[in-house]
């Protein structure tokens, strides 16, 4: 007479065997996972909010930001993420802009008309917000030079930004930057690469 219960009993073992190797490959995965997440985001990315309006039509009031400072220059039309030093009452945390000029470049801005020269040549700026003129002035007088390792940041929705035409904030300097916006991620409706 043959005995089935021990191939029976193996099988059991086999299985309970490839289950806890199963279970034992996903943890691991899991973690390696988790582990690469945590480096991705401690020094290439991170994710930051918007707070406000102002580079409305582009980015909106509570959009979730990709940003990376990975390899990066400072180019004209990028939108930036920076951080000023916290003026009381004024401005306070990390804020995002869209680079007009770099240093080097002559800005002007001729506030009656809402247009923006850099080194002589009217900006096409196809991003901004529709906005009533004159476009508002914050006190800082025009032409100016950028001065190098500097930038010249502005907000797509002119009538409704602090940026570098407010003395407080003037030029930036790109020591201050803290990444380049890559894409919204949140909210979904929202989803995509920023120019």
């Amino acid at each position: 007479m043959v005995d089935n219960r021990e191939p029976f009993e193996e099988e059991k073992v086999d299985k309970k065997g490839r289950f806890q190797s199963i279970l034992f490959d996903w943890g691991e995965s899991i973690v390696v996972a988790l582990i690469a997440i945590v480096v991705l985001f401690t020094f290439f990315v991170r994710l930051v909010g918007v707070d406000g309006s102002s580079m409305f039509p582009t980015l909106h009031n509570k959009d979730i930001m990709l940003v990376s400072d990975l390899a990066y220059t400072p180019e004209k039309g990028d939108i930036i993420v920076l951080h000023q030093p916290d003026i009381p009452g004024f401005i306070e945390g990390p804020i995002v802009k869209r680079i007009i000029a770099t240093g080097g470049d002559e800005i002007d801005i001729n506030f009656d008309l809402g247009k923006v020269y850099v080194n002589g040549n009217e900006l096409d700026e196809p991003y901004v917000n529709d906005f009533e003129l004159p476009m508002m002035y914050e006190g800082m007088d025009f032409p100016q030079v950028v001065p190098e390792g500097c930038v010249f940041v502005m907000g797509d929705n002119r009538n409704g930004s602090t940026d570098s035409r407010h003395p407080q904030i003037g030029m930036v300097d790109e020591r201050y930057i803290i990444g380049q916006v890559k894409a919204v991620i949140w909210p979904i409706s929202n989803f995509g690469g920023k120019t």
